[in-house]
């Protein structure tokens, strides 16, 4: 039953990620003296998410590593921490917000900062034991208890998160085979040389990697995963399957509430929504970037959810300052650290700098002769000197940019 008088606060954020919880924290370093609260669906405190196909799936990091602040931070700051709640509909008219527990909240401003949820698969089989996802701490924490019983892992997709695992579960002793719909893995974010680097990597380690393979579906016994069928007919047995093909934007309330939405919900350069006093930040927010041409898109990284936190955050302090970051990336596979700076989508050339067979590279994107993009494996240094040539649009040539003996600090300025 709802409350027939809703509890209030000024700032309501939805979403007890890492944008959401960012933003909290940008609000009081900015001063900001309102109530502000922090709706997550999740029974934990804010706390990070990438390592959790890494270093805590590894074991090297315990779950009190990850955490954002402490969780006596909150108290002190006076957040509330409304967890273990989802958000079921908004209706800006009233400004009040409709809560799986039965309540309703009113706010002055509502922030949407809810991410998404993994993509299933559409085979059938997605709902069998020993299927699962990489998105939250239950999740790996399932997949680490299963794991003294498994004998084979199968990955399907082969982006980031299907790639990290792979790697990490290797180390750990358990044969893998990955499974990619394309014809080579990273394939949405990084270009073919990336691509054939990664996949030498993991075959070297010993994981089954397959690429352009259609999946039927996924076998059962008794209830429980035991294998994959692919398209062709043939079978790969395994106990354990992960699926990593992405995740879709967790805006429907905001969309039944009539927001704008495009691929997740539109914001504008200050974040806000197309609902009056509704902003939307992080992995469910699509905004046109200049990064990427102009081209209207989600960003899913720590970088993006950070800086946008901080637009908001002015924004709701009355200083509106455009939301305008260069985009940046990473991933941890075996000993190889990637790095990326920018977004490679469109490029037209590739350079590559540094030696691949030393495992130590930069790959430079370019779209009409400028630099838009930079891939750099284990090449921390081109990784921080190249965001200058990124954010500046340099034009340089490819004979200069390959010659890795010439810091690219010192291409700066001939941009």
């Amino acid at each position: 039953m709802m409350r027939s008088d809703p509890r209030h606060f000024d700032v309501v954020i939805v979403g007890a990620g890492h944008a959401g919880s960012q933003l909290a924290i940008a609000l009081r370093q900015r001063k900001f003296q309102g109530s502000i609260a922090l709706l997550g669906d999740e029974g934990d405190p804010p706390y990070e998410r990438p390592p959790l196909s890494k270093e805590y799936l590894s074991g090297e990091k315990t779950f009190d590593r990850l955490l954002i602040r402490p969780l006596e931070f909150w108290a002190v700051r006076d957040v509330t921490l409304l967890l273990s709640r989802r958000a079921d509909a908004v209706d800006p008219a009233a400004r009040t917000l409709q809560v799986s527990d039965g309540t309703t909240i009113s706010y002055g401003k509502l922030v949407w900062a809810t991410g998404g949820q993994p993509r299933r698969l559409t085979c059938s089989g997605h709902d069998l034991r020993g299927v699962h996802a990489v998105r939250s701490r239950a999740d790996v924490d399932r997949l680490i208890a299963e794991l003294p019983s498994v004998t084979r892992v199968i990955v399907i997709g082969g982006g980031y998160i299907g790639l990290e695992a792979a790697a990490v579960l290797t180390k750990l002793g358990k044969p893998v085979t990955v499974l990619e719909a394309q014809d080579r893995v990273l394939a949405r974010v990084a270009g073919e040389e990336l691509s054939r680097f990664y996949e030498e990597e993991h075959r070297s380690h010993g994981v089954d990697l397959r690429t352009g393979v259609s999946i039927e579906c996924i076998d059962e016994e008794a209830g429980a995963a035991c294998g994959v069928r692919l398209a062709d007919g043939s079978t790969i047995a395994g106990e354990m399957v992960i699926v990593g093909i992405g995740i879709v934007p967790a805006v429907a309330p905001l969309v039944t509430a009539g927001a704008r939405s495009a691929n997740g919900v539109w914001v504008d350069e200050f974040c806000r929504t197309s609902l009056d006093d509704v902003y939307a930040l992080g992995d469910c927010a699509a905004h046109a970037n200049r990064y990427a041409d102009g081209a209207v898109i989600r960003l899913e990284s720590v970088q993006n959810a950070n800086d946008q936190a901080a637009t908001v955050a002015k924004a709701l302090m009355g200083e509106f300052e455009a939301y305008d970051a260069v985009p940046w990336f990473w991933s941890n596979q075996y000993d190889l650290k990637l790095q990326t700076i920018g977004l490679s989508t469109g490029f037209d050339a590739t350079v590559v700098r540094g030696d691949r067979a030393a495992r130590s590279f930069s790959i430079v994107y370019l779209r009409a002769s400028r630099v838009i993009a930079l891939d750099c494996v284990n090449s921390t240094k081109d990784y921080v000197q190249g965001r200058a040539l990124v954010a500046t649009g340099a034009v340089l040539s490819p004979t200069r940019l390959a010659d890795a003996s010439v810091p690219l600090k010192e291409m700066v300025p001939a941009a």
